[in-house]
């Protein structure tokens, strides 16, 4: 029974040859530059990162040398789980799709390293049609609309801007003092240029905001959820 479970343990260890190992990789790195178009593609602007896509094409080779070496030694898979838990990795996704992208890089690693070629290549094309027809999907860019003036005035401040935006504008703060009020708004970004209404007599937010006086400052500020400082 003990030799019985040691064959089982130390079974698949070092039964490759270096034309299935080259092999394995060559197709590897074949698959993994597809995963690098696909990225190249999908963030295209500036969130593209150059170093994190040539990071995607060496993931999925370590991770092809290490299913090779493992193949189907338990004793190794076993120590290489335990070796793995102990790593920590602190860099913050910048964007969602990014953990797509690593796991995509992972999954194909894995499979080429166990010889499953057919899998990594049609799971690969699916991947990369769905990412190329959904990965330029963009969030909606969002305005804060930021406005400090006298106490007195408060009330033509939230008049003014929903007549500009109505419900569009939704209130995320307002702080006030003795003296003054600061109000905080929160809108699509793409109302911020809209036509003034015709009640406005074509002026611009802008415009209006300072002809009511006592303005201390108005600022447009531009949110995306995908440009992170």
């Amino acid at each position: 029974m003990r030799e019985y479970l040691l064959q089982i343990l130390d079974s698949g260890a070092g039964d490759l040859s270096v034309e299935t190992i080259v092999l394995r990789l060559a197709v590897a790195a074949v698959v993994a530059c597809f995963v690098f178009l696909s990225y190249r593609i999908s963030h295209s602007g500036s969130i593209y990162s150059k170093k994190f896509n040539v990071s995607l094409v060496a993931l999925t080779l370590i991770t092809t040398t290490v299913m090779v070496v493992i193949g189907h030694n338990i004793a190794l898979s076993l120590g290489m789980v335990g070796a793995l838990s102990i790593v920590r990795f602190r860099t913050a996704i910048k964007d969602s799709r990014d953990t797509v992208y690593i796991f995509w890089a992972i999954v194909v690693g894995i499979c080429c390293g166990a010889g499953d070629y057919l899998v990594a290549a049609l799971g690969s094309a699916f991947v990369f049609v769905m990412l190329l027809i959904f990965g330029r999907i963009r969030n909606d860019n969002r305005a804060l609309l930021i406005l400090r003036t006298a106490r007195p005035n408060e009330t033509k401040v939230e008049a003014l801007i929903f007549q500009y935006y109505a419900h569009k504008a939704v209130l995320r703060a307002k702080n006030t003092t003795e003296e003054s009020v600061e109000f905080i708004y929160e809108l699509n970004g793409k109302y911020v240029n809209q036509p003034a209404p015709v009640e406005a007599g074509g002026k611009s937010i802008t415009e209006a905001v300072y002809e009511i006086g006592s303005i201390e400052y108005f600022n447009i500020v531009m949110q995306n959820d995908e440009i992170s400082g």
